[in-house]
């Protein structure tokens, strides 16, 4: 079977909640879209807004508080919100990567410290997390545990190698700038091969059904896996997963039965949260985001704007501002197209208002620099 650039990109619309809001609760439409990228506390609850019919933030709220949804470092070596009970085996598949980018990074050896410190280290510090506890008695603890000062970046590395959850510390969003953690309920396996090799294979199903179809350069991009862990994994499934001849003839990977639209499938406009998971779980950006705007949307430093999609596309970036919703284009829209816009711009902005309505705001420097936009609107809150 074959398939084309429309219908990869309508495949991960459909699968991602973006065809049609989805009338489900924040648990199942976590686990429908496999992972939300969390660095920036409100872009979880913008993410949901999106995906789910009539998204109640206090809904999230409460599945944090709860821990049925956690954060916690993860794939791309980020933080993100996925479901509890898919930690565990996305834990122990990231294990290599994380243990490797961590405990051998070079700041961390320079300062003194080594993989096997901190395998001493974590089981006093993952027993004194057994309730939350701030990230300044945390850092506390693991001095005392060492016997002598911990710089502050071997305290980053290892909380975000250790199998951590953040406990809910916000408001406006359940997380702020003030961080607290507690131990994960159920704990991985680490530097365990055998762990690592099954839990990468979980992660990657799961990521096909919530992604597919995908190459072997997409899974690696989306987990930060090396390419082959990403193949013995895929090796490990084989006889679980389809393949289709993608653009080029490029092998793609998918569950069975999972959603195909039709490439020419309607997808109506969204505004998309800040780093949103569906512009970055793709070795090949341009099934969601045109190649010329790219640099636009995706900046040097990794900050990953809010964008405009329009026909399943990235077709500009928007940003809250005082008084409403401003929305660019990176190329003339119809009239329907900013008429659609607008409804999902004043949906939006009233959804933020309660909350954190500057959600981006610190963000705007990348506006000040400048961006390739032929028309700009301000949709006004009401």
């Amino acid at each position: 079977m074959t398939t084309t650039p429309r219908a990869l990109n309508r495949s991960t619309l459909a699968r991602q909640l973006l065809l049609d809001r989805a009338p489900i609760g924040v648990g199942d439409a976590v686990r429908r879209v496999v992972a939300l990228q969390a660095q920036q506390p409100g872009s979880p609850y913008v993410a949901l807004w999106n995906r789910v019919t009539d998204f109640d933030p206090e809904r999230l709220d409460e599945a944090l508080a709860g821990f049925e949804l956690v954060r916690s470092t993860l794939m791309r070596l980020t933080l993100h919100v996925v479901h509890a009970e898919d930690y565990r085996a996305f834990r122990e598949g990231m294990e290599p990567t994380l243990r490797g980018s961590r405990l051998h990074d070079p700041r961390y050896k320079a300062a003194g410290f080594t993989a096997a410190d901190a395998d001493a280290l974590l089981p006093r510090l993952l027993e004194y997390a057994g309730e939350a506890r701030t990230g300044a008695l945390m850092r506390e603890c693991l001095e005392e545990a060492r016997g002598g000062p911990v710089e502050a970046v071997v305290w980053r590395m290892i909380r975000q190698y250790a199998p951590l959850w953040h406990a809910p510390s916000g408001p406006p969003w359940s997380f702020g700038t003030a961080q607290s953690f507690v131990t994960a309920s159920t704990l991985p396996v680490l530097a365990d091969p055998d762990a690592a090799a099954a839990g990468l294979a979980v992660l990657l199903r799961r990521y096909l059904e919530g992604f597919g179809p995908a190459s072997v350069p997409d899974m690696a991009q989306f987990t930060t896996a090396p390419r082959g862990r990403v193949r013995e994994a895929v090796r490990l499934l084989e006889g679980d997963l389809v393949q289709l001849e993608g653009p080029g003839g490029t092998v793609l990977y998918d569950v069975p039965g999972a959603p195909l639209p039709d490439g020419e499938t309607p997808a109506p406009p969204r505004l998309m949260a800040m780093w949103d998971s569906v512009l970055l779980a793709y070795a090949d950006r341009g099934r969601m985001i045109p190649p010329g705007y790219r640099k636009h949307v995706i900046r040097v430093n990794g900050d990953t704007l809010p964008t405009l999609l329009v026909d399943g596309y990235v077709a500009g970036v928007w940003r809250p501002v005082e008084g409403g919703i401003e929305a660019s284009a990176f190329h003339p829209l119809s009239a329907r197209v900013w008429e659609e816009i607008a409804g999902e711009a004043e949906a939006l902005d009233a959804f933020l208002a309660a909350r954190d309505p500057r959600v981006y705001g610190r963000y705007d420097h990348w506006w000040v620099k400048g961006l390739p936009t032929v028309e700009t609107r301000l949709f006004a809150s009401r």
